[in-house]
């Protein structure tokens, strides 16, 4: 079966970084399309950034420029560097693959 398990959440100040992972298991991960989304309180769900099987990516107008989405193949895992956080950017983020969604982690970004 299927597992995506999202990591490297956590409170930070507004204009630090973090680097979320997003770990799976059970697919061949190198060809699929994996996508991070993130949810605020009170908010539907949004879609953040896409990467492909070629590595061809794409973002939301509201993290260009400041995220980074990445994959390394060999440890079947994607990443999101995200830099010069804002408040705006506080939410849930998840990971999809295939309709697979992971659990979650946290991103808080406050003074």
């Amino acid at each position: 079966q299927v597992q995506l398990v999202e990591s490297g959440g956590g409170l930070v100040q507004p204009g630090e970084s973090l680097r979320l992972s997003c770990a799976a298991s059970g697919i061949s991960f190198g060809y699929a399309t994996v996508a991070w989304y993130r949810q605020a309180p009170g908010k539907q769900r949004e879609w953040v950034a896409v990467i492909t099987m070629i590595y061809n990516t794409d973002y939301a107008d509201s993290v260009k420029g400041r995220f980074t989405i990445s994959r390394d193949n060999a440890k079947s895992t994607v990443y999101l560097q995200m830099n010069s956080l804002k408040p705006d950017d506080t939410a849930v983020y998840y990971c999809n693959l295939n309709s697979h969604w992971g659990q979650g982690t946290q991103v808080t970004v406050s003074s």
